[in-house]
């Protein structure tokens, strides 16, 4: 559940984000949110709320806490997968003049912007300026990014998505370790109408060895769901599907949950919306409302959960939509686990503990 945090992460203040907390703050300010199938595997006790009287057997919980530096997407889930990050991704208010004139000699094309901003704000401010000109909107913001948007017709998804790798070669090529280019497609013919699709595309730094590879070494088929593959760039996924939104995502999951029994498979699944339409977007009710939309669903999918399969359902970060700013914020995260034994969670408390999980899983 991409940006679920469950409370300030203990160096939260470091990054600003004192008091930060996703789910809290949303318990405490829409009386209406309701999570029954969430609290069931213990959400509730976890975040301080009555335990409800019927727990789902084998169900654990427990609060993750990152160890690597930085509350971005890609840190958060190397981190998962056992592949912490020694060594911080590179951030900026902009970019340095030289890198973005080699960039512009290299893509043929002049960049608005290449500032730290919210990515609907900037599209209101500089969108009508790039279908005059032609030329895309670069910008970044706390997180270690460097996000391009051009209008989906206008300047075309292809050339928009070239553009980004060149970007992503010239960072790597100057050593200049930024977590994620990202491709970002609008659509609209006016500042108001203005809207990114979901045509996006991460062009990521590519990890070390992580849990992914060492299962695909022992046979396990890893099938990325979202943006998994675009996370990892590709690394240690046998198949990756892409999703337009958490419905589409969610359907996936139950089609290859039942498609795969038997198997030796690892279904790893990132559901967006939660962070890019209502955390980033300061947006408690929508918030709210996907989140239950999620737990309407998951109601129905643990049925599906039979006594050998092992779910675990956590987060990346945090992005609490009550907190200043637009960016992720430094939290800790819940970790749900359903085991057919038990002995796979064990004590869970750091990130890489969801990768150790998955290895005592499959050994």
């Amino acid at each position: 559940m991409d940006s679920v945090g469950c409370g300030a992460a203990p160096d939260a203040d470091g990054y600003g984000d004192h008091g930060a907390d996703t789910l809290g703050h949303l318990f405490a300010g829409i009386p209406w949110l309701s999570l029954p199938n969430l609290d069931s595997l213990g959400l509730a006790g976890l975040m301080g709320r009555e335990t409800p009287a019927r727990m789902l057997e084998r169900s654990s919980a427990f609060r993750l806490t990152e160890i690597s530096a930085g509350k971005d997407t890609t840190t958060g889930h190397w981190e998962l997968m056992g592949c912490p990050l020694g060594e911080a991704f590179y951030t900026c208010e902009s970019f340095p003049h030289e890198f973005v004139e080699a960039l512009s000699k290299a893509t043929g094309t002049r960049f608005l912007g290449n500032k730290a901003a919210s990515g609907t704000e900037i599209l209101k401010g500089l969108g009508e300026e790039h279908i005059r000109t032609g030329f895309p909107i670069l910008y970044t913001s706390a997180d270690s990014v460097l996000q391009i948007a051009a209008h989906e017709e206008a300047f075309g998804e292809e050339r928009l998505q070239q553009v980004c790798r060149t970007a992503r070669a010239l960072l790597d090529e100057r050593g200049m370790r930024v977590g994620r280019v990202i491709a970002r497609p609008f659509t609209g013919d006016g500042a108001e109408s203005f809207r990114r699709t979901s045509n996006r595309h991460d062009y990521s730094l590519t990890p070390g060895e992580t849990v992914m590879d060492r299962l695909g070494k022992q046979g396990v088929n890893v099938i990325g769901v979202g943006k998994i593959s675009d996370i990892f760039a590709g690394r240690g996924i046998s198949e990756s599907l892409t999703t337009k939104d958490n419905a589409e995502g969610m359907g996936i999951i139950e089609e290859l949950w039942s498609g795969t029994e038997g198997a030796d498979c690892l279904v790893f699944a990132n559901l967006v919306d939660f962070d890019s339409l209502y955390g980033h977007r300061r947006d408690p009710e929508g918030y709210a409302r996907c989140l239950m939309g999620f737990d309407e669903w998951l109601g129905g999918f643990l049925g599906k959960v039979t006594d050998g399969d092992l779910l675990v359902i956590t987060a990346d970060h945090g992005n609490d939509p009550y907190h200043p700013g637009t960016d992720h914020t430094r939290e800790q995260v819940p970790c749900l686990v359903v085991s057919p034994r038990g002995s796979e969670s064990g004590g869970m408390h750091v990130f890489s503990d969801v990768g150790r999980c998955l290895e005592s899983y499959f050994a």
